[in-house]
């Protein structure tokens, strides 16, 4: 049984904002119809005793000490830039006046 018709493809794509050409529409109802059968088919697994979850594999954070490390690369990071004033970065203007 048919769970979508183009009128609803037509419907979606406008609610979208979406033009499509309607020579595509056909090929739109069938793949969305095959999408929809699809979720019908994995609504039939059964997941009892299943734990939500977000991710197929768990991630978890590693975390480290924050530490402050004094550094004296300040100098050498201003002279990488093709152009320094002083202690600052120059660029080229972007904004008009």
């Amino acid at each position: 049984m048919s769970q979508i018709n183009s009128e609803d493809v037509k419907k979606v794509a406008q609610l979208a904002r979406l033009e499509l050409p309607d020579e595509q529409i056909d090929t739109y109802t069938d793949q969305l119809e095959k999408i929809l059968d699809y979720i019908d088919e994995l609504g039939k697994v059964d997941t009892e005793g299943v734990p939500p979850t977000t991710r197929a594999v768990e991630v978890t954070n590693v975390f480290r000490e924050d530490n402050v490390e004094i550094t004296n690369v300040r100098e050498q990071l201003l002279d990488l830039a093709p152009q320094r004033e002083r202690d600052f970065y120059r660029v080229p203007k972007i904004l008009s006046e």
